[in-house]
């Protein structure tokens, strides 16, 4: 499929990525009334789903993951949901596992390869009677979409389509561009966030990590290996960051899919823009906009570039 030619135009204040990605993670404020409802995962965990819904009866639902350490009332999540609302898509905005405000029942979690609770999700949606299902997934949501598509299942028929937006498609290139001095603000914040919920952790499963454990970890990485990689069965860092890449799946993808990474998104490395998959998968269509940081697609009206971008595609195809 060709590369897509981007239309966006940011004002002129946000064509810097830093502050665009700034502007949108902490000032930008969408009203969205949601209705919790909880569901059990194949492995006995649980799942909060933020509910909200069109005028009319719809047999169509947008499913949305959130980036990490976010949840289901990020405005990056609930104006994507308000714009399909409006236009007759239901929405169903997914927290990660102890992303929700309660932690979770196991000592693993959530991370960017895992797949299963999002098939748990779509498995759901059929059973609530939707014969359409779109999913958009941003950053860390975006990478679970696309693996997900991509792996060795079958995906169901009614999965109509998908869009990911800012997605960290080779997670190694991207942990090396979050521990570079341009994105120092960040991954402090990130790491703060991760290392307060293992300490919850520590509380209730006091065999499995200790406090030195805890202390040793100054970055990101030291994170995923002290934690992610060891709790959810992967030898180290590395090998969680390759077994959990989206972009050796980008391949298999069979339902039309967009992809938006913007060029000046910091957290990307070069490999995030996948162009020669693209160009071979009739199904993956890849837009790089020059401008728009890491999920900061600003526009006047408080819809969002890849809001608008992600209606268009589905109503298009």
């Amino acid at each position: 499929m060709p590369i897509l030619e981007s239309t966006y135009k940011p004002p002129f204040q946000f064509k810097n990525g830093f502050i665009a990605t700034v502007y949108s993670g902490l000032f930008r404020k969408v009203n969205l009334r949601q209705q919790r409802v909880r569901i059990n995962t194949r492995d006995a965990d649980f799942l909060d789903l933020d509910w909200s819904y069109t005028q009319d009866k719809s047999d169509a639902v947008m499913i949305l993951l959130h980036g990490l350490e976010g949840h289901a009332q990020r405005p990056y999540v609930t104006a994507t949901a308000k714009l399909f609302n409006q236009n007759g898509v239901d929405a169903v905005c997914v927290n990660f596992r102890g992303c929700s405000g309660e932690d979770n029942r196991f000592y693993h979690s959530y991370h960017s390869g895992a797949t299963d609770d999002l098939d748990d999700v779509v498995k759901h949606c059929i059973k609530q009677g939707y014969s359409k299902i779109y999913i958009k997934g941003i950053s860390l949501g975006g990478n679970i979409t696309l693996k997900y598509l991509g792996e060795d299942r079958e995906v169901p028929e009614q999965i109509k389509s998908a869009i990911a937006i800012s997605v960290p498609v080779h997670l190694n290139g991207s942990a090396v561009e979050l521990h570079k001095p341009k994105n120092k603000a960040f991954a402090i914040r990130f790491k703060k966030h991760l290392v307060d919920k293992l300490k919850v952790k520590i509380i209730q499963f006091p065999d499995r990590i200790s406090v030195t454990e805890i202390n040793s970890i100054k970055t990101l990485k030291d994170f995923d290996e002290v934690y992610t990689s060891k709790a959810h069965g992967f030898k180290d860092a590395l090998d969680y960051y390759e077994q959990s890449s989206s972009l050796q799946f980008l391949k298999n993808i069979k339902v039309p899919t967009l992809l938006i990474n913007a060029l000046n998104d910091s957290f990307l490395s070069s490999e995030c823009y996948p162009v020669k998959e693209a160009k071979h998968n009739d199904n993956l269509y890849l837009e790089m906009p020059k401008f728009g940081g890491h999920v900061g697609f600003i526009q006047k009206n408080n819809i969002y570039y890849n809001e608008q971008r992600a209606l268009d595609f589905i109503l298009n195809l």
